[in-house]
C-alpha cells in the first residue's frame, strides 16, 4: 500500500505516492522527474535573500539529494533532522508514515563545507488581514 509524503523545499511542496518498501533511489528518481518537468527554471525561496535553486540535470551524478524530517513534528521552528539515508534505505526503515513532511536539499558531496541546510518555508497567518479589511 502506497503512502503519501510531502517533499518540501523553499516555498514548494511536492506530494508523492511512494511504496514504503521501495528504496529511496526510486523516490529520488521520481522526485527529480517531477521537479525537472514542473520547475525547469529551478526551485525558489523567499528567505532573505530570495534565491533560485537549480534542479540537477538528468546526467548529473555529482549532486546528491538529502532528506530530513522535522525535529519536532508539530513545531517547524525547531528545524530539521537529516535522515542520513543511503540509496537502498526505504521509507519504512526511517519511520516515515502517511502524510509525512520531508525536506530535501541538493548538495555536492565533494564541496560540503557545512552541514546540509534544509530551507523550507511555511505559510504564516497574517493576523492583520482581518483588521485591514474592516
Amino acid at each position: 500500500m502506497d503512502i503519501t509524503i510531502r517533499l518540501k523545499h523553499g516555498i514548494h511542496t511536492i506530494f508523492l505516492f511512494v511504496d514504503p518498501l521501495a528504496p529511496f533511489s526510486k523516490i529520488t528518481s521520481e522526485l527529480l522527474e517531477v521537479l525537472r518537468e514542473r520547475y525547469p527554471e529551478g526551485l525558489t525561496t523567499s528567505i532573505a535573500p530570495p534565491k533560485t535553486t537549480p534542479v540537477p540535470d538528468a546526467g548529473s551524478e555529482s549532486i546528491e539529494i538529502y532528506y530530513a524530517v522535522m525535529k519536532a513534528p508539530s513545531d517547524p521552528s525547531q528545524g530539521w533532522r537529516n535522515l542520513h539515508i543511503s540509496a537502498n534505505d526505504r521509507p519504512v526503515d526511517t519511520g516515515l508514515k502517511d502524510n509525512s513532511a520531508v525536506a530535501f536539499a541538493f548538495q555536492d558531496p565533494d564541496n560540503m563545507e557545512d552541514d546540509v541546510r534544509f530551507e523550507v518555508e511555511w505559510p504564516e497567518l497574517d493576523d492583520d488581514v482581518g483588521d485591514a479589511e474592516a
